[in-house]
């Protein structure tokens, strides 16, 4: 019967892993089980013991020594948790060195001298003192240049490099965190441990052994784990003597060490392959009779921890035996609920049950978790005081079950302990305190003197070598080192003893029950940094209820027949429909599409045109008003419209469910700029109209995403829109459609056109009233569309296009392999690997290639193929049977001409175009002749030092998306970030989920022509600012495709490439200040010397846009844990094509390619030389003359339009000029014709995001340094 309460407590606890803080604290104060004669106990008897122990500092731990010199509100404490982090992995030499310099260089170490009474932490500072002063005077030799090197790594650093590569200091810093490493850790191996541990501690004390490590990505892994615990169980049970488990030593075990997929989402894998492992070490745990606890881990795996546990409980052969452990976190909302199913089970099962009582170790990454994941709450609470509570409460309601629940309380906190030993009364023996090896004596010894009670006590003792011991270490750090810690500030006189054992409920009081401030959630992250827009609703799929409604609808919307078809004012065409199939189950009815005519495009454009002026007139936050609208009518249909993505375009219900966050994202990102644009109230009040009609073709791969965000862009800035989805997904299309008519969007503002590109394409780029277009899709259809563009003969319009990357990750020997597997499967395959930004090439440093391909091999086997609508399914179907084909053709190739690595195992039973995930070897990057879209990775090895060359390779390229560094070095992901010519590099996280407003998306070269989706500047590309340029004649004959460039020619365009990577390094101000005194000057020589009021004031204002763009990377907001800027950048090598009789519009637009970053190369289309012309005399006194290059030949014009090696042109819209753009093969590169007063520098610029996961060295100290 008591088993029967098992399912409803279960409920409730799912129920309340969101629960409101404030409703939270309110529950737990209602059951606080504490008197006030009892709370003054409490506090009098911490009092006690926190004064004794500061009376006896010389009895504290090296530990409590050095957190109180070295804490994490010290910069010194964050440097030294960054080197302990990574520096015992580091296989190679050249790497250690510059860790160490990096590293060391940034601390003032001897600030800290003489500062601690503990005699090895007084000598760790006077070592680590020693050390960054003969790094330091190194230092001081490279930085006496004012403007300072730009060359990476800087020649100072080469020196530190040098010095620190001295064995004594490489030595001696190796040993200290080798020594600092086994203060924490009892043993190398479970003898070791025992050995130390009976030594070093009072007799009596009890032992729970924890294997270190991280969680298995790899069934080796998990091998390798079982063999470990099964060694220890039977070493300490071959050592144990008591009859009485809870006298015995005991061991943790961690479940996610025992299975690489240890999840919510592959429940039935759990069940059935890692269950019984668990239960076999359960079994041999029982055979000695020793404890057998399961460890506890990330929130999202405690529900599924709980059935394993039950199993565990109800398991025949478990019976008669009291060793079965769990551990509760008391942070987590739901912990009291989870108190009583415990007790329920014990009953049930008819055993008493340890439990351990903790405070939580995952704090930060469950904060950053929801706020990414777009949780309504946390599942965890923001407030220490809270926990407290949690703690509290939870801890009386376990000693008043005693008689089924043996109570084990984790603790280095004096109020907590005088708290447990006052709820506990006189029996001592029903119940016992646990602390870590190396921290906790001072306080449970003066415990034993000031009481003279003998309380049970039992070590949690790490076991493990050094490599393993890192990221356990740093977790202590983090936990301990923080301002807010007891541990932190036991020991600290400049902190009242009162102040650190005030009651929970005084507490309280002060804040009112209420979430931390500081700590906003998910849906106020931009609100927090101060952009009025909500962020978009997550659905968790690991909470079991939120999985359950979603499935019911999947389940439920299987049936439906969708219809799609050209929609055309407000009614769409369902005439001559044809079937459309599911990609993942080719032989599943979906819906049915109707195809557009030439004729529906023509009736399309005339009544967007007519449209557009009363469209324009609309106000602009009536406009932004309707894109708000759109954003919650997504919202509130996330579970059909992912369930559609699901069917249409065989994507996971986690891409569908990001998918419709991102278009959500989209349409209110794009209102909230549209109205800065407005107020920002620039000098051409006409700049914030539209263009006209804009066409926005969209790609497969986001059909949802990629298609709303470029309408709601176009219409926000006063565009109508005629919409042309990928033929492959015109279902998802004419739902977003509908649903934006429904939002207020005009019916005769917003057209669909369904069918294939090649047979609308050509019809709607020749049409005239286009009067702009927005294209996400290949590089090659991007170039197609251009060409069209330009053969219509009128103007080529504004032409914004996202397309496709050859994106590379670079791992050095710094990194953490496991976080590095995690984020390479994330990157290269999930959503079958069909994302613009997906990984294609991995670099790897050869010191950890061997090692990292094995584990990423081992990971790869584990990934589930499936229908994509189940839960369990990693990666669906490619999209269609093309690009299978395609696929299937490159692997064929790669197993011939390169090396095999790796291939995950074939779905069973499905028909659908799919393909496993292929890893093979390949010498280089340059081996690749184009984008392979799906899950293909290549590898390629490389040595550190070659960093130079493999960061030309990149660029070489010509592809600039997406890139991602895995490095603990600063200087080396600096260096790849500033030395390559990507538009978005992620460092320490995967390189996929781009967020809108967070991480704008958007390529270089081949990879578009900006501005940045989600960006600050994207809403301006679909405004007047970019006019139309007109097509101008066809080159004169003389100048012909067949001109090649002249020795001189090719010499200027190498000067001038090779000069702008050093130019760009410039700081703006001096950029500014060279330009500014050319500007002067130039008004000295006759052709400048009458220049016009607005051409002065169009002057003045460049240099204001300089500063103003230029200067500091734009700070952009996100989730806790991660930095993400945007900066303007040059293009590359600018031609200025000088327009005779207009010097000064010349001099302009040479200085604002300039001012933008870019060097120039000047062209005179007249008789007389470039070198003749004002512009170069106005320039060649004052700017560096290698970023002002001059050409004269006529021939060399066309040949120069049709090179890479060009980024842009500005100046006269020569004859043919327009037209010759349109024949170059690779990237479409922006002509600068009219320059707009406000925003011209922009035309001349790229943008770069750069996102940095700053807690990869392993927590967030400034979240958890936040006050109370």
């Amino acid at each position: 019967m008591l088993q029967a309460n098992l399912p409803s407590i279960r409920q409730t606890i799912r129920t309340n892993t969101y629960l409101n803080e404030g409703d939270s604290v309110e529950y737990m104060l209602k059951t606080n089980p504490l008197s006030q004669e009892a709370r003054n106990n409490v506090h009098a008897t911490a009092l006690s013991f926190v004064e004794h122990c500061r009376a006896n500092p010389d009895k504290q731990g090296l530990f409590d020594a050095f957190l109180q010199e070295y804490s994490l509100s010290s910069h010194e404490g964050v440097v030294l948790m960054c080197l302990a982090e990574a520096l015992l992995r580091v296989p190679d030499s050249y790497t250690v060195d510059r860790l160490i310099a990096e590293k060391i260089h940034l601390g003032q170490w001897g600030e800290h001298i003489g500062n601690s009474e503990e005699l090895l932490v007084n000598a760790a500072s006077v070592g680590l003192s020693l050390t960054s002063k003969i790094l330091g005077k190194e230092q001081s030799k490279g930085q006496s240049n004012e403007q300072g090197s730009n060359d990476e790594p800087s020649n100072w650093f080469r020196k530190l490099i040098q010095r620190v590569g001295e064995p004594v200091v490489r030595g001696a810093t190796l040993q200290a965190m080798k020594f600092m490493g086994q203060q924490y850790v009892l043993g190398r191996d479970i003898k070791e441990a025992a050995k130390r541990g009976r030594k070093g501690n009072v007799e009596g004390t009890r032992f729970s052994f924890d294997m270190l490590g991280e969680g298995a990505r790899t069934y080796k892994d998990a091998n390798k784990y079982y063999d470990a615990y099964l060694s220890a169980i039977r070493s300490i049970g071959q050592s144990n003597d008591e009859s009485d488990v809870n006298l015995a030593d005991g061991i943790s075990v961690k479940l996610s060490a025992l299975h690489p997929r240890y999840e919510f989402s592959h429940h039935h894998l759990v069940i059935d392959e890692l269950l019984p492992s668990v239960l076999s070490l359960a079994l041999e745990a029982k055979k000695f009779n020793i404890g057998f606890t399961i460890d506890a881990e990330e929130a999202a795996r405690l529900d599924i921890e709980l059935d394993v546990f039950q199993a565990l409980a109800f398991a025949p052969e478990l019976a008669n035996w009291n060793g079965l452990g769990f551990v509760l976190q008391a942070y987590q909302k739901r912990a009291l609920f989870v108190v009583d199913w415990l007790v329920e089970l014990a009953k049930a099962s008819e055993r008493t049950l340890m439990v351990r009582l903790v405070k939580g170790a995952y704090w930060d990454a469950e904060i950053k978790h929801a706020q990414e994941m777009g949780l309504s709450e946390f599942p965890v609470f923001t407030r220490k005081v809270h926990t407290d509570l949690s703690y509290q409460v939870c801890a009386g309601k376990l000693l008043d079950n005693r008689d089924c629940i043996y109570p084990q309380f984790a603790t280095h906190n004096a109020y907590t302990v005088a708290l447990i030993m006052e709820m506990a009364g006189d029996d001592t023996n029903s119940f016992e305190f646990q602390r870590l090896h190396g921290m906790g004596d001072l306080l449970y010894g003066q415990i034993r003197e000031t009481t003279g009670r003998e309380l049970p006590l039992r070590v949690y003792a790490p076991v493990g070598v050094h490599r393993d011991l890192l990221p356990y270490l740093v977790r202590r750090l983090l936990e301990n080192g923080a301002n807010g810690s007891f541990v932190n500030q036991f020991l600290d006189g400049k902190i009242a003893a009162s102040n650190l054992v005030q009651s929970v409920e005084t507490t309280i009081g002060k804040a009112q029950g209420s979430r931390n401030s500081q700590i906003p959630l998910a849906q106020d992250i931009f609100n927090a940094f101060g952009e009025k827009r909500d962020n978009s609703r997550g659905i968790d799929l690991d909470d079991p209820l939120a999985f359950a409604t979603v499935a019911h609808q999947v389940t439920a919307f299987s049936e439906k027949k969708w219809q799609a078809g050209p929609i055309i004012n407000g009614v769409m065409n369902t005439d001559n429909a044809y079937p459309l199939y599911s990609p993942a189950a080719t032989d599943s009815l979906i819906g049915y599409c109707t195809d557009a005519s030439a004729k529906d495009v023509d009736i399309a454009m005339n009544a967007a045109s007519a449209a557009q002026p009363a469209w324009q007139a609309t106000p602009v936050n009536q406009r932004a008003q309707i894109m708000e609208k759109v954003a919650d009518l997504l919202e509130a249909q996330t579970e059909e419209l992912t369930a559609l993505i699901s069917f249409e375009a065989g994507r996971t219900l986690n891409d569908g469910i990001s998918e419709v966050r991102e278009a959500v994202d989209f349409c209110r990102y794009y209102a909230l700029q549209v109205r800065h644009l407005v107020s920002d109230s620039p000098t051409q009040p006409k700049l914030k109209q539209g263009q006209g009609v804009f066409v926005c073709i969209s790609p497969w791969n986001f059909p949802l995403a990629i298609f709303v965000g470029q309408i709601a862009a176009a219409l926000v800035a006063g565009n109508t829109v005629v919409a042309k989805p990928a033929e492959q997904s015109p279902l998802i299309a004419t739902q977003a459609i509908k649903l934006m008519h429904d939002a207020g969007v005009p019916t005769d503002v917003l057209h669909l056109l369904t069918g294939s590109g090649r047979e609308l394409g050509p019809v709607l780029m020749a049409d005239e009233r286009v009067a702009g277009v927005a294209f996400t899709g290949s590089t090659a259809t991007a170039q197609s569309i251009q060409k069209e563009l330009i053969k219509r003969g009128t103007t080529l319009p504004p032409f914004i296009a996202e397309t496709g990357g050859q994106n590379v990750m670079l791992v050095d020997s710094t990194a953490l392999p496991e976080q590095v597997v995690d984020d390479v499967i994330q990157s290269a395959f999930l959503s079958a690997g069909q994302r613009c930004s997906a990984l294609r090439v991995l670099y790897v440093q050869n010191d950890i290639a061997d090692n990292l391909i094995d584990m990423l091999k081992g990971a790869l086997a584990t990934l589930q193929i499936d229908q994509p609508w189940k839960l369990s399914t990693d990666l669906g179907p490619v999209i269609d049977a093309n690009a299978l084909n395609t696929l299937q053709a490159h692997c064929e190739k790669m197993t011939k001409e390169a090396k095999f690595v790796a291939k995950a195992k074939a779905p069973k039973d499905v028909k659908g175009f799919y393909i496993c995930p292929q890893v093979f070897e390949i010498e280089n990057i340059n081996v690749l002749e184009r984008e392979v879209f799906g899950p293909i990775l290549h590898i390629v090895r490389y040595n550190a030092k070659e960093l130079d060359r493999v960061l030309k390779d990149i660029n070489d390229t010509g592809y600039g998306l997406t890139l991602g560094v895995h490095s603990r070095l600063k200087e080396f992901a600096d260096k790849v970030y500033a030395e390559t010519h990507v538009g978005n590099t992620y460092i320490n996280r995967n390189m996929v989920g781009a967020v809108v407003g967070v991480n704008p998306f958007g390529g270089h070269g081949l990879s578009g022509t900006g501005f940045k989706a989600g960006g600050p500047h994207y809403l301006l590309r679909f405004t007047n600012l970019w006019a139309a340029e007109p097509v101008v004649d066809q080159l004169p004959s003389e100048i012909s495709e067949t001109s090649s460039l002249s020795k001189d020619t090719q010499m200027s365009l190498r000067v001038a490439k090779a000069e702008q990577s050093t130019w760009q390094k410039v700081p703006i101000t001096q950029r500014i200040k060279f330009i500014e005194n050319a500007f002067a000057g130039a008004q000295h020589l006759p052709a400048f010397s009458a220049m016009p009021a607005d051409s002065l004031k169009q002057a003045s204002r460049m240099f204001a846009q300089a500063r103003h763009n230029f200067g500091e990377a734009i700070t952009l907001p996100g989730p806790t844990g991660e930095t993400n800027e945007l900066s303007l950048h040059g293009r590359g090598v600018f031609l200025v094509v000088l327009k005779q009789g207009d010097e000064v519009t010349n001099l302009l637009q040479a200085m604002g390619a300039l001012l933008a970053g870019n060097s120039i190369v000047l062209i005179h289309l007249a008789q007389t030389p470039a070198s003749t012309s004002s512009v170069y005399k106005a320039l060649e006194s004052f700017v560096p003359m290698a970023n002002v290059q001059c050409i004269d030949s006529q021939q060399a014009l066309m040949a120069l339009l049709l090179i890479d090696g060009i980024a842009g042109v500005a100046g006269s819209n020569a004859p043919g000029l327009i037209s010759a753009l349109g024949a170059r093969k690779g990237a479409i590169i922006p002509f600068v014709g009219s320059m707009s007063a406000d925003y011209s520098l922009l035309r001349f610029a790229t943008e770069k995001t750069k996102t940095d996961n700053v807690v990869a060295t392993g927590g967030n100290a400034m979240l958890l340094n936040l006050k109370e």
